[in-house]
């Protein structure tokens, strides 16, 4: 499951050092205001989709996607954030 997570890290990295032309992900790591944009978006209707307690798979998968590009279009490192989680852990 995680290595799911991490292959999708490592794919969205790749397309930052490597673009490609026709990538969705190059699309919105070239463009932050719309990367910002489909975060809100994405956010919104994860929200909508809880509260009709439908297609929330799906509305989180969006997000999260969304939220990994924003991270590295803003060099902020997923390693980084799950230290800062591990600290806050109360043992």
């Amino acid at each position: 499951m995680l290595k799911d997570l991490e292959e999708l890290i490592s794919i969205v990295r790749d397309r930052k050092k490597n673009p490609k032309n026709s990538s969705y992900t190059n699309k919105l790591l070239s463009d932050r205001k719309l990367s910002i944009d489909k975060i809100k978006e994405e956010l919104f209707e994860l929200i909508e989709s809880v509260e009709k307690n439908s297609n929330k798979v799906h509305e989180t998968a969006d997000l999260l996607y969304h939220l990994i590009v924003l991270l590295e279009n803003s060099n902020i490192k997923i390693e980084d954030v799950m230290s800062e989680l591990k600290k806050r852990r109360k043992n």
